[in-house]
């Protein structure tokens, strides 16, 4: 031990965790061996006491701790008092339960809330027992090991080590050496204590393993379902192309979707990934279903074209953005719920809604972008000094990925004080519309296409550029990161192509029939 470390608090922290493991006999030999008690004499006899439920002994013992603070004495004086209470009442000793309740608990002045409480259950027994419970958080079974988490809890770390102390410091030093690993992009369950966690790049999606042929045009647009396991892409040529993820992580074609008149720009998935909704340029929003590839719906209005659509959270309506600059509100059978007219939108077709209704977000001018509010009735701005051209909403609807046309990428926290966090820079855009994403283990990463023909890979938190992926022929339009697999990206390109990337060691071999659409 090179002296931070403190060798009895050390042992006493093994004990504890021996004890908490099940492992009685260890524990105590460990005790014995090393001559380092768990607990004081003092500390042990109170323990031992309230597990007899001597609950007067335990006062008094209690007091002989040495506790210097006096506030801390009298909640956990509180916490056994209590338990006399209540166990009076179960013998139905009222008058020595008020008793206890007058001349012991309330002279403590904790709690006033909880005094009036226990009285209620001298005027109401039947009280008392759902007090007990919700305060032990269960039945007689359990509820001393609860009362003991809560005494241990008041208790300074000193006089009692809290309950598993020692995985506590175990998983401190593991979040520390994730937050440090720059490449992470591994579930938790592949840690392991017996070495130091690194991530090397090989663990950042970055090998293609399939090429995905089904689009005659340019692909413009593509999306991961929620669940992961479909991918929808959509392109010049009018037609939605719907892929399913198959657990070997193989991706084949399940439906073609057509019936626009003109190119399809944007699609979005419903809650429970069962529809889909996609978006003409200037034209209707469609409605599908996944299962069996059948239009559901058609939305449109008079003389107005439609260029961009989201759903609800409760999947019960739709919202889209209009070529007049409003955003309307519809149920599933169309009809029009509510409608915010004016400066609400542009010729752009990105749109979200949090996940709870809330606050609909669409570009409204050149350089900024509107944060509605529905239930408060009230809009913010983000602003920018470029012109924007795209945005992404992160999972936990709390930052905003906006694509600026002087080829930067910002980030911006939209929650309480709105500020941009980060920066990112590198990728190509001159002339088209480029699409980013996050993405990876907990959204740690930044993807986003170019016109080089190349997929760019930024870490979120430093915006250090970490990769970038060759592989395409043309412009690369738009990617998305599969949000249950953080292993697998899909990237959509001018060269009419979908790439699916993941690690090296899950590269396909062979090559599949192009009745599938993979090459």
């Amino acid at each position: 031990m090179k002296g931070v470390i403190k060798k009895q608090e050390f042992v006493k922290i093994i004990t504890r965790a021996l004890y908490s493991l099940g492992y009685v006999r260890t524990g105590a030999l460990l005790e014995e061996e090393s001559g380092i008690p768990l607990h004081s004499t003092a500390v042990a006899l109170l323990l031992d006491q309230v597990r007899g439920e001597k609950w007067e002994e335990s006062l008094v013992t209690l007091h002989k701790i040495g506790l210097s603070d006096e506030i801390m004495v009298k909640r956990a004086s509180f916490l056994l008092l209590e338990q006399k209470f209540f166990d009076l009442l179960k013998e139905e000793n009222l008058m020595a339960a008020l008793d206890t309740l007058r001349n012991e608990i309330v002279p403590l002045s904790v709690d006033v809330g909880r005094v009036r409480e226990l009285a209620s259950c001298i005027i109401c027994p039947s009280q008392c027992m759902a007090l007990r419970i919700s305060s032990q958080d269960g039945t007689d079974a359990n509820s001393r090991s609860r009362f003991k988490e809560k005494l241990e809890k008041l208790l300074p770390a000193a006089v009692m080590i809290p309950e598993r102390r020692l995985e506590h410091l175990v998983e401190q030093a593991l979040d520390v050496q994730r937050d440090a690993c720059v490449f992470h992009n591994t579930l938790d369950s592949e840690f392991s204590l017996y070495v130091d966690h690194q991530c090397g790049r090989n663990q950042i999606p970055s090998h293609t393993l399939q090429i995905l042929q089904a689009h005659k045009d340019e692909v413009w647009f593509l999306q991961f379902s929620h669940n992961g396991k479909y991918l929808a892409s959509a392109s010049k040529d009018h037609i939605t192309v719907v892929w399913e993820v198959k657990e070997s992580d193989l991706v084949l074609l399940k439906h073609t979707l057509t019936g626009h008149q003109n190119p399809v720009l944007t699609i979005t998935w419903s809650p429970d990934d069962s529809q889909l909704l996609t978006c003409g340029v200037e034209e209707v929003v469609r409605r599908w279903d996944v299962n069996t590839g059948e239009c559901l719906h058609v939305y449109e209005k008079a003389g107005v074209g439609l260029i961009s659509c989201g759903w609800f959270p409760d999947g019960k309506g739709i919202v889209c953005g209009m070529k007049d600059k409003s955003i309307c509100l519809w149920d599933l059978d169309g009809r029009e719920l509510e409608c915010w007219k004016g400066q609400r939108t542009l010729n752009i077709s990105d749109m979200a809604i949090t996940d709870d209704g809330k606050r609909i977000i669409s570009i409204c001018r050149e350089n900024a972008i509107l944060l509605l509010d529905r239930e408060a009735k009230f809009e913010r701005l983000i602003e920018e000094e470029q012109v924007i051209t795209s945005f992404s909403l992160s999972e936990d609807n709390k930052f905003l990925l906006v694509n600026l046309m002087n080829q930067e990428l910002h980030l911006w926290s939209i929650e309480g004080d709105i500020k941009v966090v980060a920066h990112y820079r590198g990728h190509r855009r001159t002339r088209f519309l480029i699409r980013s994403c996050f993405g990876g283990f907990e959204q740690a990463f930044i993807a986003s296409g170019s016109e080089d023909s190349q997929v760019y890979i930024w870490h979120r938190d430093t915006g250090k550029l970490l990769l970038t992926l060759p592989g395409h022929s043309g412009a690369v339009n738009c990617v998305s990161w599969n949000p249950m697999d953080p292993r697998m990206l899909a990237s959509a390109s001018d060269d009419r192509t979908i790439r699916i990337w993941g690690l090296d060691g899950l590269k396909r071999k062979g090559h599949y029939s192009n009745g599938n659409g993979i090459t």
